[in-house]
Formats: C-alpha cells, sequence, structure tokens
C-alpha cells in the first residue's frame, strides 16, 4: 500500500472540487478560480477519515456581520491543516476554532457532495481509509 502523504491527498482534493460538490450556500459564488469555495466541511471530513485528529469550526464574519461557518483540522501531533482557507478573498475574517465532533453516520445536509468528492479522490488515489461510505453500509 502507498502511504497517505498531505500533498498527495491536497493535490487530489484539488483536482476534485466542483460546482457539483461545492456547498449549496455557496454554489451561486463557485467557479474554478476559486475551486475551494464551499468545500471546508467536506474537505476536512476527507481529511479526518484518512488522518484521524480534530475537526475544528470557526465563525466566517465579513463586514462585521456573520456569515456562516469555517471547517479545518487538527492532525494528531497538533499542527492545523487549513486546505480552503484561500476560498476568503472578499476580507472574511474567521474567530477562533472549536472543536467539534464528527457527526455519527451520514452527514445530516452535505452527504451527497461528501460521497461525491471522497469518490473522485478515490479515483485518483485508490480506497481511503474511514467512515462507512454508504448510508446502508
Amino acid at each position: 500500500m502507498t502511504p497517505w502523504t498531505l500533498l498527495g491527498l491536497d493535490g487530489a482534493l484539488r483536482a476534485c472540487w466542483a460546482a457539483d460538490t461545492c456547498s449549496p450556500d455557496n454554489r451561486a459564488d463557485w467557479h474554478p478560480g476559486n475551486p475551494a469555495r464551499g468545500h471546508c466541511d467536506i474537505t476536512a471530513l476527507v481529511v479526518h477519515d484518512v488522518f484521524g485528529g480534530d475537526l475544528v469550526v470557526g465563525e466566517v464574519h465579513l463586514a462585521g456581520h456573520p456569515d456562516g461557518y469555517h471547517w479545518w483540522n487538527r492532525l494528531p501531533g497538533g499542527a492545523e491543516l487549513d486546505l480552503t482557507r484561500e476560498q476568503f478573498r472578499r476580507g472574511e475574517t474567521v474567530t477562533a476554532p472549536r472543536t467539534i465532533e464528527r457527526p455519527p453516520g451520514p452527514l445530516p445536509r452535505r452527504w451527497p457532495e461528501y460521497l461525491l468528492l471522497r469518490a473522485r479522490v478515490e479515483e485518483r488515489l485508490g480506497p481511503l481509509p474511514g467512515p462507512v461510505r454508504t448510508i446502508s453500509g
């Protein structure tokens, strides 16, 4: 088995982000010039599948007003890894992170996009470790 690397996973994720995996909340703003837009939650989950650690989230603010949430990872050694931070190009700020529990089973809101992104990454890298990949098990 080929060992997983952050560089390899990062490249695969970036190649797989698309409008159909973007969050519906951000789909109108998504374009190939900013492919990370709307992908933080499912990207953090795929990274978590491979490397474990903690999921962290911070509130996003734009012009002093709440504008959603941003997810990223804290790896087992304590380093924070944010593969989608560059999506913020309008002056957004992100509050300090808080650790969150991974939702058990299918994601309540983004399950189809997560499965699609994960499948695309697996086409590039091979089978990924991690949670149950389908609703039925």
